[in-house]
């Protein structure tokens, strides 16, 4: 077989990645292989050099996407972070807990802007975490906005718990069905314990997938729910407004 052109070996690493982002939970260089249909020698080659990049990461559970990915992810979304970030730092503003503008990936939710709160006891994620997106509120509700072909295809994936609060594969349905007549997805220590959520999918006349959400620590969350919410549609309709 002769050398991979430079086009050639762009358009397989993308099918790699491609593969990988179906399987978060990692897979195997076989199994590789077999689901992009590249020999074993060309896949175990091409992760290897995007493993040096950190588009990858190879470990116990097998190869899976690697931290550079979300930070490429946060990269690229700097029109609608730009677009939408008036209205992020006004909603901060006004309820003093931390805002973030996440896009659908996968199985994730991944963060591309967020206002801190300036409040002692706050909750803080780095830009580019990628939240699985079971067990938070702004991954719920990029999931109930999705049309039921796609989220039939995404949840054949298992859904790993972060806490004992996290939903079961089973209850997530019934729980998307009460998002879509509400509106909104909340987080009850979901994803980590003593942090809520509040969370909407934003329409903004893009291919992307996007939403915004308040993250609060439990102590504050229920007393202080409604207010939040209200805060929180603001947002929603100030940001759709600009789209």
């Amino acid at each position: 077989m002769g050398s991979d052109t430079e086009s050639g070996v762009i358009a397989r690493a993308a099918l790699l990645l491609k593969v990988l982002e179906t399987r978060p939970h990692g897979v195997s260089l076989s199994e590789l292989a077999r689901l992009s249909g590249l020999p074993r020698t060309t896949v175990h080659r091409l992760v290897g050099s995007l493993e040096a990049q950190q588009f990858v990461s190879s470990g116990d559970r097998g190869v899976s996407l690697g931290p550079a990915m979300a930070r490429l992810a946060a990269a690229a979304h700097t029109d609608i972070t730009a677009l939408a970030r008036p209205a992020v730092e006004a909603l901060g503003k006004r309820t003093r807990e931390t805002v973030d503008l996440c896009v659908f990936r996968g199985l994730h939710a991944i963060s591309v802007d967020q206002y801190a709160s300036d409040q002692e006891l706050r909750v803080i994620s780095p830009i580019g975490t990628a939240f699985p997106i079971h067990t938070t509120a702004h991954g719920k509700a990029l999931l109930a906005a999705l049309p039921p072909e796609q989220l039939g295809t995404l949840l054949t994936a298992p859904l790993t718990p972060r806490t004992a609060q996290s939903l079961s594969a089973e209850a997530l349905p019934a729980a998307l069905a009460a998002i879509r007549t509400q509106s909104y997805a909340t987080d009850h220590e979901e994803h980590a314990g003593g942090v809520c959520g509040l969370g909407v999918a934003l329409r903004t006349g893009t291919n992307e997938r996007y939403a915004v959400s308040l993250a609060v620590p439990a102590y504050r969350f229920n007393d202080n729910k409604e207010r939040l919410l209200r805060a929180l549609m603001q947002c929603k309709a100030e940001i759709e407004a600009l789209g």
